[in-house]
């Protein structure tokens, strides 16, 4: 019963049911999403092709860069700075087309890992982690949905002669090929030359590192 409770507050809330105001159960299913069955956290990290960009329950923030964020949970600990290394987990999905979800690292079974600042990894990331002037970084442990702008994202790629639109080749994370078509759908928004603009990436980030014991 527990859990078709959580099921029903996870399918309210991301269908972003007009007019829903979300209980504690509700607040706790979205702070959870990443431990949920993948049935369920799929509902809730999975925008739908009507609200992709929506806030599904959350209320989003718009720093100065055009990056929107909100978090679902607050991490702890200290934040990372410049040459330390990151490890997230990460839902992508796009704010256009009949299939807005894009690939989760959930299906790979491992982890997104980098060194911030070394240009590796979309601006729109490493602002989310590391803060700006209106931006607090995320502390480990925390989940952050996150909206990026074309700029914050991949329109470098189509700047660069015959790109590759691989992983190493490029600025990252992308999908892995073997990815049961997330690859394609990622290449037809972020890397397709055909299209002239790039839509809004929505991201939701769970932060890995050393947390402060409680």
């Amino acid at each position: 019963m527990k859990l078709l409770g959580i099921l029903h507050a996870s399918i309210l809330c991301a269908t972003g049911s007009l007019g829903y105001q979300p209980t504690p159960d509700v607040n706790l299913s979205r702070r959870s999403v990443f431990f949920l069955p993948p049935a369920v956290a799929a509902l809730v990290l999975s925008p739908s092709q009507s609200n992709a960009a929506g806030p599904n329950g959350l209320t989003l923030n718009k720093a100065s860069s055009g990056l929107q964020w909100a978090d679902v949970r607050e991490g702890s600990g200290q934040p990372l700075k410049p040459g330390a290394p990151a490890s997230i987990d990460y839902n992508m999905a796009s704010t256009v087309g009949r299939r807005p979800q894009i690939y989760t690292t959930k299906d790979k079974g491992s982890s997104y890992r980098w060194t911030l600042g070394d240009g590796t990894t979309i601006q729109g990331i490493e602002q989310a982690i590391l803060g700006a002037d209106d931006i607090p970084p995320m502390l480990p442990g925390g989940i952050r949905r996150v909206i990026i702008p074309a700029k914050l994202g991949y329109e470098s790629i189509l700047s660069k002669s015959n790109p590759k639109c691989l992983e190493g080749e490029h600025i990252g994370p992308i999908p892995p090929k073997n990815s049961d078509g997330a690859y394609q759908r990622w290449y037809q928004q972020y890397c397709n030359p055909r299209i002239p603009y790039q839509p809004d990436i929505v991201l939701d980030l769970k932060l890995y590192g050393k947390r402060t014991k409680n």
